[in-house]
């Protein structure tokens, strides 16, 4: 019963960066269809980057000690991506730049969904299965 527990936990931690990462998009979008100034963006963006980072380490961390090897090795590459722009200052989005890095980070943000789309339908079928093994 601990594993469907350890399923649900995953699930429902990459349901919270989805969630982080579609606000985000939502923003830029907004930003693009001029709906929202460049300063609120930023800072409603900045905002959220930091909470998705440590949601995304948390859910490494409980893919490691519960033992889902192979889940584990795949979201290392992003947590990788996430230390590497952290610790180069690339994580923050400026008020000056955000016009002219608009497609880049919308696109990055984009690709960042797919990948966690892609874990979540791993989880699902975890959970899934797990049930199903169960019965």
């Amino acid at each position: 019963m601990d594993n469907f527990f350890s399923w649900l936990l995953s699930f429902l931690l990459l349901c919270c960066v989805f969630s982080i990462l579609g606000y985000q998009i939502i923003c830029l979008t907004d930003l693009e269809t001029d709906y929202i100034n460049p300063y609120d963006t930023a800072t409603r963006i900045n905002k959220v980057i930091l909470p998705e980072f440590i949601v995304h380490g948390v859910l490494c961390c409980s893919y490691l000690f519960s033992g889902h090897w192979f889940l584990f090795l795949l979201s290392l590459p992003y947590l990788y991506y996430n230390y590497r722009l952290y610790s180069r200052r690339g994580h923050t989005i400026y008020v000056t730049e955000i016009y002219s890095d608009l497609n880049k980070e919308k696109k990055r943000r984009l690709y960042k969904l797919c990948y966690i789309l892609i874990l979540m339908m791993i989880s699902i079928f975890g959970i899934i299965w797990r049930n199903v093994d169960n019965i």
